[in-house]
């Protein structure tokens, strides 16, 4: 069946999207194949989906293994710091070198990459004190076994004419030397988590600290700003996020405190106030995957818009948008975002509840719209609904929205409704509470999309349906007195003919 065979589509896909994650930035564009698996998963009825795509940030250093972790720990005494003290990183460790002309070190380097140390921020090649003309090359204590080389490293040597023997050398590491999870792994209490991870908003980064590492919550900001270029700003949520406005509390842990800040998605450019308004960069990859769904001459309403990463999109691909919020920050800033991007003539936007954009804009764009549309037309209507804690509550507004006879089954517009789950069964969860709001079923008539895993046991999905022309319209009641009329011409006609 085609369900089936696009499940294993999809994962396949998952295996090629993972390899290439592994090997490519996080702006690498999808493969063909996935973005057009992206789009059957919002047009074809009983697909579920499963896509992780990693576009949060880690700390750009990992520890190697636990032989380098140890060699490479700083001074012990800087445990259950505060405060950061770069000083009190200092340590020096005895590291082997060999001796070599300086006009060989090259070739040296090539021929023995393997056994020469390779860590970022140390010197592989360094002044040797006692002779002008030559260099000491270091080596890797974890590879020179008693320091002593092996007999292919000593073949190596004999064919550039360098003499084998292996020195001590005293190499000093600081502050600078040391990755971020080093630091922090000498600096916490031994055996806790270490933050390894944080989200990257243009020039801040917004940690989610556990209880644990909160009396070093100041440190740890002052070491992700040291060790990540253009980083200036670190934020420690503090609250969850508010369900009116999507925004949530926060503390600056380091840097400045400037919360304004500008950021690019998808080839696009928003600047935002991060403290006021709701942005994720992790659901880059959903917002391409829906705007991918759109043609030109479509017609968008973003009931939930935020700043615009549906809407503005949508727009630049020529789609006509209808965009809205009820956090007039995020009003105001999707307004300026929509100048920005040169697209604030294609874009109305509206500062309302939702509920009310839905009962008052949209159900006046549908009414006008849906009657002139001829079966020859592709234009499509898509609804998109990003208020994951509440907005399938919202889709009993479309029970009998419109009145009057139904368009087209091709006419129809799609939703794309969000919601968070901690259901065994996400997708069913969230399409049986879908049904319960719209007050009918849609077994073999929607699709399930999981967007990405919230917390541990905690789902966001999107599902993706057409209204069934049952739900979307009312039909207009006969008065009594024509089905009465009625009922007598049937009458008559039925005795004339008998």
């Amino acid at each position: 069946p085609l369900d089936w065979t696009l499940w294993r589509i999809g994962y396949s896909a998952r295996l090629l999207k993972t390899n290439c994650f592994r090997t490519a930035a996080s702006n690498t564009s999808f493969p063909a194949v996935w973005m057009l698996l992206a789009q059957y998963s919002g047009r074809v009825p009983g697909l579920f989906v499963v896509v992780k795509k990693k576009n949060f940030f880690t700390m750009p250093e990992t520890v190697e293994d636990k032989a380098n972790l140890e060699l490479y720990l700083p001074h012990p005494e800087v445990r259950g710091m505060t405060r950061l003290n770069r000083e009190a990183f200092k340590r020096t460790v005895v590291v082997p070198v060999l001796k070599v002309k300086k006009e060989i070190v090259n070739t040296l380097l090539k021929s023995l990459k393997h056994t020469v140390l390779q860590r970022p921020g140390l010197k592989r090649v360094v002044e040797d004190p006692e002779d002008e003309d030559s260099r000491l090359v270091i080596l890797d204590p974890h590879k020179i076994s008693e320091f002593s080389l092996g007999e292919s490293d000593q073949e190596v040597l004999k064919q550039l004419n360098v003499h084998p023997e292996v020195s001590k050398y005293n190499l000093e590491l600081t502050y600078e030397n040391f990755k971020s999870e080093e630091i922090l792994r000498a600096v916490l209490p031994e055996g806790q988590e270490v933050t390894s991870g944080f989200s990257r908003v243009g020039h801040i980064a917004h940690l989610n600290l556990r209880d644990h590492q909160l009396p070093y919550r100041h440190l740890i900001g002052q070491v992700i700003i040291d060790k990540n270029p253009g980083i200036t700003c670190v934020v420690n949520k503090t609250s969850i996020i508010d369900s009116t406005y999507r925004n949530f509390q926060m503390e600056v842990l380091a840097g400045e405190r400037n919360l304004v800040t500008k950021v690019k998605e998808n080839n696009i450019t928003y600047e935002l106030d991060f403290s006021k308004v709701y942005w994720n960069p992790r659901l880059s990859t959903e917002h391409g995957r829906i705007v991918e769904l759109l043609k030109p001459s479509d017609v968008l309403f973003d009931v939930f818009a935020g700043i615009g990463p549906f809407a503005i999109p949508a727009a630049k691909k020529k789609c006509r948008v209808f965009a809205n919020d009820l956090n007039p920050e995020s009003y105001s800033w999707l307004l300026r975002n929509c100048k920005l991007n040169k697209v604030d003539n294609k874009i109305k936007a509206f500062n309302m509840d939702g509920r009310d954009f839905l009962l008052g804009p949209v159900r006046e764009e549908l009414s006008r719209e849906l009657p002139l549309l001829k079966e020859e037309q592709k234009t499509s209507f898509h609804i998109v609904m990003n208020l994951p804690a509440l907005a399938i509550e919202f889709l009993d507004v479309f029970q009998h929205l419109l009145a009057g006879e139904p368009c087209s089954a091709a006419g129809l517009p799609t939703v794309h409704c969000y919601g968070f789950s901690k259901h065994d069964d996400p997708a069913k969860d969230v399409r049986e509470r879908a049904e319960a709001s719209l007050g009918t079923s849609l077994d073999g008539r929607c699709s399930t999309y999981l967007v990405r895993n919230v917390a541990p046991n905690k789902e966001m999905l999107c599902i993706s349906f057409q209204i069934p022309a049952e739900v979307l319209y009312k039909r207009p009641s006969i008065p009594a007195s024509k089905r009465l009329c009625s009922s007598r011409d049937f009458s008559e006609e039925k005795l004339k003919k008998s």
